[in-house]
Formats: structure tokens, sequence, C-alpha cells
């Protein structure tokens, strides 16, 4: 997914609409409230973006306020490359519905784009 905005005080979009989605992007060890976005943008730790959520059928978009904690740069023969984000006014009641639709996936082994 590349979404074409600035890099710096960028408006982004996220796609949740199934549980793979949300696993793949939640970050349970991010205080607050964190998800990775795939990309190949160039960003700096502490960037502010701000990211529009389509949570699964909800009609609109989530609007949420986040700063940049991880930078997995192209070329990553680990990673998928992108950027974490810290929720900076915590949302949580995006982050306690994506944890109830991804609790049982966290028992796997399965990788996530982060670990």
């Amino acid at each position: 997914m590349d979404f074409g905005f600035a890099a710096k005080g960028g408006i982004m979009s996220l796609a949740l609409r199934d549980q793979t989605a949300m696993f793949n992007a939640y970050m349970p060890f991010v205080k607050g409230g964190g998800l990775f976005i795939e990309t190949t943008k160039q960003f700096r730790f502490s960037d502010e973006v701000f990211l529009l959520v389509e949570f699964m059928d909800q009609p609109e978009p989530i609007p949420v306020a986040a700063k940049v904690i991880r930078v997995t740069p192209r070329g990553s023969t680990t990673y998928k490359p992108g950027i974490g984000i810290q929720l900076i006014d915590e949302n949580r009641e995006l982050m306690n519905s994506i944890e109830t639709e991804v609790a049982e996936m966290l028992k796997s082994t399965k990788p996530t784009y982060t670990m």
C-alpha cells in the first residue's frame, strides 16, 4: 500500500476490514495504541501523521492523530517497509475493538508485520 501523501504532516489511510489485516498491523507492545502502516515513503522518528482508519464495516473512517515510532526502510530483508505509529490522542475505543478482534490470533506463532 502506497498512499502518496506527504511524509511530514501527511494524511494516510489504513484499511482494517478483517482479522488478518488487524493482526498484521496491530502493535500490542505500544503504550496507548500502535499500528503498522506498509509504505515506501520516507519518514523520520517523531513525524506526525493523520490516519484515517477504515474499520470493519463502519460507514465512516476513524480519524487518528499519531507519531512515527518505528521506521522499516525499503529494502529490508526481514520486515515489510513501512512505519509504526503510536496514537497521540489515545483512541481506546478503536484499540479495544482491534484487541477484541485479534485476541485469539495473538496466541499464534504466525509473524505480523513487526514481530
